[in-house]
């Protein structure tokens, strides 16, 4: 991080940027760089015009702070750590002047009925592997354990020798001492070029080509795919309530920041379509 802000620093780019300011008060450039650590961006530039503009924004909202006369009252956040005073103040004006609706029962029922995928469990599988180890790099050595998957595979498919017994013999994994399984796993506890293999495969089956991940070469097997189910709407109620309410919440800041930032005098930096790590 101290390296990105010497960059930043460093940059043409940003040197030849104006004086930011809101409403005729200065942003230092020296506020920007310590804000940067809090923007993730995939060049300095946009680091920079990020930390500019999350400062522009907690100006908009504390001079009008100043201008309704609020005082803080710190709370204590969900880490159970005590506000500042301007995180406090920020909270009560938002709270103040940005009201959105309950979500009711009814729309909730619509989202459910709309989005069922999200609202059912994954999918889980019994699986077993043989692995063969070989690093992505190593074109020599992917090469081999390919050639070895091949002939692991056709003993398999003979019936020449059982999945077991050559898992032991050529696993380089230690679930080699249980056959191979990996017991029931699901979508996320494995790499995405594997997971895509289990879900187009017929329960029972073996993978009719090795399959290639960043640890090597697998051969896969499938013993049981456990369907997911649908969750119940009762027990998801509250929850949807809460996803509307919140992506609503949001839309209503942005909203206020945007009839804010139309009032003011904003020098140095567009603003418009920004978000603030304030209000996220």
């Amino acid at each position: 991080m101290v390296e990105i802000i010497r960059n930043v620093e460093a940059s043409p780019k940003t040197r030849k940027m104006g004086q930011v300011s809101v409403n005729g008060v200065s942003i230092s450039r020296a506020d920007i760089a310590r804000e940067i650590q809090n923007h993730a961006a995939t060049t300095p530039i946009a680091a920079w015009e990020a930390a500019a503009r999350a400062l522009v924004v907690r100006e908009l909202l504390l001079a009008e702070v100043a201008r309704l006369g609020l005082s803080p009252e710190p709370e204590l956040d969900a880490a159970g750590l005590k506000e500042t005073d301007e995180e406090a103040l920020i909270r009560a004006l938002l709270e103040q002047e940005v009201k959105v609706p309950k979500a009711d029962h009814d729309t909730c029922r619509r989202y459910y009925e709309r989005n069922p995928a999200a609202f059912r469990t994954e999918d889980l599988y019994e699986v077993s592997h043989i692995l063969l180890p070989a690093a992505k790099d190593d074109a020599a050595g992917r090469a081999a354990a390919r050639e070895t998957a091949q002939a692991v595979l056709r003993s398999i498919q003979t019936g020449e020798a059982t999945f077991e017994e050559l898992a032991l013999k050529h696993s380089a994994c230690p679930s080699r001492e249980l056959g191979g399984s990996l017991g029931q796993i699901g979508p996320g506890q494995t790499v995405p070029e594997f997971e895509t293999a289990l879900t187009g495969m017929t329960p029972g089956s073996v993978h009719p080509e090795p399959v290639e991940t960043r640890y090597g070469v697998h051969i896969v097997r499938v013993a049981h795919r456990i369907e997911g189910r649908a969750l119940p709407f009762d027990a998801m109620e509250e929850s949807i309530a809460s996803r509307l309410e919140d992506a609503s919440w949001h839309i209503a800041v942005r909203q206020y920041l945007t009839l804010l930032a139309g009032h003011a005098d904003i020098r140095g930096i567009e603003l418009e379509g920004a978000s603030s790590p304030l209000v996220q």
